[in-house]
């Protein structure tokens, strides 16, 4: 039997990108919009899917699809911040936040 497909995709309806197995909706990347960027707030792996790198897919495909979307991103989750000092060819998309913001 071969293992279900896994998906990552943008739902701006729920401000977040989500990762698939099969059907099944095993995590998310959710953030808030800015002009030219996203925030990421907070990532979460469900824990029936822990362990099998889901994680690092879903950040990976967050990140490309806001690279082919040529957008930034200010990772504020210490998940995607962690994730993308460990793979330093996705640090030209970082924008820090400018300005305060409370």
């Amino acid at each position: 039997m071969s293992e279900p497909a896994v998906l990552v995709a943008d739902n701006p309806a729920a401000s977040r990108y989500e990762i698939r197995v099969g059907d099944q909706l095993a995590g998310f990347a959710a953030y808030r919009t800015e002009p030219n960027r996203i925030i990421v707030t907070h990532t979460e792996i469900d824990p029936t899917f822990k362990g099998r790198g889901l994680g690092n897919r879903l950040a990976a495909g967050t990140l490309d699809d806001l690279r082919r979307r040529h957008l930034a991103v200010t990772p504020q989750c210490p998940f995607m911040a962690k994730y993308i000092d460990e793979h330093p060819d996705y640090a030209d998309l970082v924008a820090p936040i400018s300005g305060t913001t409370t």
